[in-house]
């Protein structure tokens, strides 16, 4: 890894200051397959506003010199949104006993040095960290196979996902909704749960 590559953890209000960089990254990256989001900035710095307003959330923000380049978030699950927490409660899950990861965004040219692995660590400790907290969840975006903006040797990421301790939890789904690239209006997108034993 790059000398100029540096991590920063911050827990709830600590990452006020950097709200602006995460909001344009999240729009950058997410704007890709699977995703195809097309984000407004004012969207984002609402929904960051719910990690620093939690004292046990979590992100951990990755440098370049003065940079952000990447980022991972997490958050009890209690203080997530009712569309989050809905398939656990269906499923019988403790809500206090869940931590969910937001998301993990890195830039492409940042990608193959190892920080989606650290992206993991990093979250899952401070996860194991919290007394109530047995396991670590989160959802990824289902598209078919065939959709018409799939790029060339896509690949998703279940295997890292499997690699990395997580399984699918079949059944359990949500939806989230966003405008995707070319939309004029939101529309419903399918989300699948993955989750890991932490204790």
């Amino acid at each position: 890894m790059k000398p100029s590559i540096t991590i920063k953890e911050c827990i709830g209000e600590e990452l006020i200051p950097y709200i602006n960089d995460l909001a344009k990254l999240r729009i950058e990256i997410f704007h890709d397959f699977p995703y195809l989001y097309e984000g407004s900035l004012d969207y984002e710095k609402k929904y960051l506003q719910t990690y620093a307003s939690c004292e046990q959330a979590y992100c951990a923000l990755v440098f370049d010199g003065d940079q952000v380049i990447g980022a991972t978030t997490g958050i009890p699950l209690l203080f997530e949104t009712d569309e989050v927490k809905r398939p656990f409660v269906e499923n019988g899950f403790p809500l206090e006993s869940v931590f969910y990861f937001g998301e993990s965004i890195l830039k492409k040219e940042y990608r193959g040095m190892g920080l989606g692995i650290r992206f993991f660590k990093l979250r899952e400790a401070y996860a194991s960290t919290l007394t109530q907290i047995t396991s670590t969840s989160f959802c990824g975006v289902i598209r078919p196979d065939t959709h018409p903006m799939k790029p060339e040797g896509y690949q998703p990421l279940n295997v890292f996902w499997q690699r990395m301790g997580y399984e699918k939890q079949e059944g359990m789904l949500t939806e989230f909704s966003w405008k995707d690239i070319g939309e004029t209006q939101e529309s419903k997108k399918p989300m699948q749960f993955w989750m890991k034993s932490i204790k």
